[in-house]
């Protein structure tokens, strides 16, 4: 759903999604507008669901968490049902899930510590999800670039 938005909402946005913590002030001396105005229109870019969440990223490899895998899940229910991947977004290893085009019916991308952990989560955890009938994983070996930046045009 699209939700109209002028030139200063595509400046706010532009200014808050790389720094989140950017002060009202700092935002507001940025766009040239009274501190007042700017926290209103935040707050009603937040209230729209066009500002979702605010995040704080953290280097996965500072927690034990180096090793990033993609995991297809291919399952026996039809397109529409959605009892495994209800079941498999409430796995916490779990980052993404996407429902997919192809042979395959859903892709998650998933952090483990480990080979051995990963093997753990597809077990106890994925393989245990009824209605998943086989899974194929590919493991990153380097990230060469990992954001979940949008590009916000400067005009619609």
């Amino acid at each position: 759903m699209a939700f109209p938005l002028d030139a200063i909402d595509l400046q706010i946005l532009t200014l808050l999604q790389p720094d989140a913590r950017l002060s009202n002030a700092a935002l507001a001396k940025e766009l040239g507008m009274a501190p007042s105005a700017v926290l209103e229109r935040v707050r009603k870019l937040e209230s729209k669901g066009i500002i979702q969440a605010y995040h704080t990223q953290v280097n996965p490899a500072a927690i034990d968490q180096k090793l990033l895998a993609y995991i297809f899940i291919k399952t026996s229910t039809s397109p529409g049902d959605t009892q495994p991947s209800q079941q498999l977004s409430q796995i916490p290893e779990i980052q993404e899930l996407h429902i997919i085009a192809g042979e395959d019916c859903l892709l998650a991308k998933v952090r483990a510590s480990d080979s051995l952990s990963l093997m753990t989560i597809m077990r106890e955890k994925i393989g245990k999800v009824p209605g998943v009938l086989s899974t194929k994983t590919t493991i990153v070996l380097q990230t060469i670039k990992e954001q979940n930046h949008l590009v916000i045009p400067p005009s619609l």
